[in-house]
């Protein structure tokens, strides 16, 4: 940790009066700015300061060192002021390899701080770690096969229109569906039939060895209609409620679904028909029009290297893991990239990418939940879209960023921006 201290010492203050945790600390080093006789002989004084030093320096696990041959740390550039002692190291505490460091006069050049240096010696550690692969000829395995098959029959050549975009992705969607029935089938029939708590514990059972694989007896089960994969979350397990006699919309209570359902979709879609004022792109000035280039491989590696493997899937059931496999193979690829130029050049989004599934879970630590505004909504989209919707954004991003678009206040929604942004604004400049 290095640490730089004016005259008033306001870094030793804040250290001192603030509980900083920082763990497994070797070195703590700096220009301190405290003069004190007990690393600099020369001067006469001890400082009370240096008392708030040491105990900073003990909650942290330090002890002060001493340089293999003392001198002066800083020149006085001022006309009879004595050379000082005011840059020190503290290093871990019983450390028989940090024990000390040098001072090189030499190397100062035209600055007024001499350098000081301190060897950390670096063993060769090993970390376990572990790889998460496909069993040979597992469900698994065979299943990707079968969707990586599926991918490379695509006929992406004659993508001209918006009927021919849609039968290729339902064309896909199809075969992945087909593929999901064919594995869950069986799991998902004895389940069905027998609904006994046996069955179940053994499920548990299953599931437990085999979480990672999402196309599984547990993921079969409750991804059904009766279920969904959020069942699999702690949080969102059955907890204890206060009662209430009904969820209420309008001061009405929602006994039926049709009213629940009414409730929750006004309450979350309100945003759906409200007018937006485009008179603000007025604002912009003329750009000159670029030309919208194809897609790239990079990109969308790009794009599905930053994706989460344990994020729940869509209607698809399709996985990033899963995905990221089947993307290894080029012509896979190649056919995905087909049809997201494809949806730039026609302007349409396909319908297959628009399905989702709804989950209501409770905002925790509520008094009561008898109001929709009590409940969040998570939409989960078909994953090849989310992957061509993320890439698009991208690019999106990049253009609009590049060309001064977007305003210097906003800071939602934009890559290397975040909630310090705004705090910094807010107390800097506002």
């Amino acid at each position: 940790m290095n640490i730089y201290s004016d005259a008033f010492h306001p870094t030793l203050k804040y250290l001192k009066n603030t509980e900083v945790n920082i763990n497994n600390l070797i070195i703590m080093t700096g220009d301190f700015n405290i003069k004190d006789s007990l690393w600099n002989p020369s001067f006469p004084h001890h400082s009370s300061i240096s008392n708030n030093l040491f105990i900073l320096a003990d909650s942290f696990n330090l002890d002060f060192s001493t340089p293999t041959y003392p001198i002066s740390t800083r020149y006085s550039d001022t006309s009879g002021e004595l050379d000082s002692v005011i840059n020190l190291i503290f290093l871990c505490c019983g450390s028989s390899e940090l024990n000390s460091y040098s001072i090189h006069p030499s190397w100062r050049l035209t600055s007024d701080y001499i350098s000081l240096t301190i060897t950390i010696p670096i063993r060769e550690e090993h970390v376990m770690t572990s790889k998460f692969s496909l069993s040979k000829n597992s469900k698994e395995e065979v299943f990707i096969k079968e969707v990586i098959y599926a991918f490379k029959l695509l006929d992406t050549t004659n993508l001209l229109d918006q009927e021919s975009l849609e039968q290729v992705v339902n064309l896909l969607a199809a075969s992945i569906k087909q593929a999901w029935n064919k594995k869950c089938r069986q799991s998902l029939n004895i389940y069905r039939e027998s609904r006994c708590l046996e069955d179940w514990k053994l499920f548990k059972k299953i599931f437990k060895t085999t979480k990672r694989a999402f196309f599984d007896t547990k993921i079969q089960k409750v991804t059904n209609k009766s279920h969904g994969p959020w069942k699999l979350m702690n949080w969102v397990n059955k907890c204890k409620l206060p009662a209430v006699e009904a969820i209420k919309y309008n001061n009405q209570p929602c006994l039926s679904l049709n009213s629940l359902w009414n409730a929750l979709h006004f309450s979350f879609n309100t945003v759906l028909h409200r007018q937006v004022d485009t008179n603000i792109l007025d604002e912009i000035g003329n750009k000159q029009t670029s030309t919208w280039a194809l897609f790239s491989k990079e990109e969308f590696k790009i794009a599905l290297g930053s994706c989460n493997n344990l994020l729940t899937p869509g209607p698809d059931k399709l996985s990033w893991r899963h995905l990221k496999s089947i993307m290894n193979d080029s012509d896979c690829i190649t056919n995905v990239i087909k049809i997201a130029n494809a949806c730039i050049d026609l302007g349409h989004w396909p319908n297959h990418f628009k399905i989702s599934s709804t989950v209501t879970i409770p905002k925790p630590n509520k008094p009561s939940y008898d109001s929709p505004k009590l409940f969040r909504p998570i939409i989960l989209l078909n994953t090849l879209g989310k992957l061509i919707e993320k890439v698009i954004g991208e690019r999106l991003q990049f253009h609009v960023v590049n060309n001064d678009f977007i305003h210097p206040n906003q800071l939602g929604g934009l890559k290397f921006k975040s909630t310090i942004d705004a705090g910094v604004t807010l107390t800097h400049i506002i």
